[in-house]
């Protein structure tokens, strides 16, 4: 639960921490795009390349940011088995009863593991290096276009980014109250899979409790700021794009080059 990484924001003076919020959500989604695109092992080099590059002019820990992906470990362990064990091929290293490991389902679950690290890693950036405020008025202005439709983009950007900085505050208030219960001498760890999921009853009535009592209290602090939605509302800092924020996206262009390219190779 410490090594939660998403929604969190690392304050430092960097390179990615001054780009724009809306290229950094473009470069996020054109990344995530990218990453369903690799097929080979120079698609996946390019986009290690490319997270590590940014980490580093990021100057968050590498260590830091490799805590998100304990939180992971489960899935990809799970996913790993299956694609191993369950998946057909025309070379079968070995087989145990009626389950054969082929050489498919290796290549498989190696890249699948691979893909989901670094999206892990990748869309964790993001977070890391935009604040709250920063990341709610790029979404807005992205979802601008939008509202001749009728799609209130204030509202859905400012509710993603409640939820995104509520995530560690949540697994902090669960992760008290599993300590609390521990206490009193409840035990999460023995027994089957049904009384494991009885034992989380008494962690979850009082987490959501907790969620509704800090919903409301936001709620009361916004309506006694006077809080009105997009309604003729202004910003006191304009968004602007700089020349490091194109230069930023040619670096992505030439990530998306790299790519397509892979995929000849």
């Amino acid at each position: 639960m410490n090594g939660m990484t998403i929604g969190q924001y690392y304050p430092v003076n960097s390179r990615i921490h001054r780009l724009d919020p809306r290229v950094k959500l473009v470069a996020a989604f054109i990344y995530i795009t990218m990453l369903f695109l690799v097929k080979n092992f120079w698609g996946y080099l390019f986009a290690a390349f490319f997270v590590s590059l940014t980490i580093y002019a990021s100057k968050v820990p590498i260590i830091y940011m490799l805590r998100g992906l304990k939180n992971i470990i489960f899935i990809i362990t799970f996913m790993l088995v299956m694609n191993i064990f369950f998946t057909k091929g025309e070379r079968v290293l070995f087989s145990i009863w009626k389950i054969s490991v082929t050489m498919e389902g290796l290549i498989l679950s190696a890249r699948m593991a691979v893909r989901l690290i670094l999206l892990v890693v990748g869309t964790s950036i993001l977070t890391l290096t935009t604040s709250p405020i920063q990341l709610t008025d790029g979404i807005e202005y992205l979802l601008k276009p939008f509202k001749r439709f009728g799609v209130p983009a204030h509202e859905i950007a400012m509710m993603m980014s409640i939820a995104l900085r509520f995530i560690p505050t949540l697994v902090e208030e669960l992760d008290k109250i599993m300590k609390a219960q521990k206490a009193r001498g409840a035990d999460f760890d023995t027994g089957g899979l049904i009384r494991k999921a009885k034992s989380l009853i008494p962690l979850l009535v009082p987490l959501f409790i907790s969620a509704f009592r800090r919903a409301d209290e936001l709620a009361m602090a916004m309506e006694a700021r006077c809080y009105r939605g997009d309604y003729n509302r202004t910003r006191m800092k304009e968004m602007k794009l700089y020349p490091y924020d194109y230069r930023f996206m040619a670096v992505v262009g030439a990530f998306c080059i790299a790519v397509i390219g892979s995929r000849f190779v």
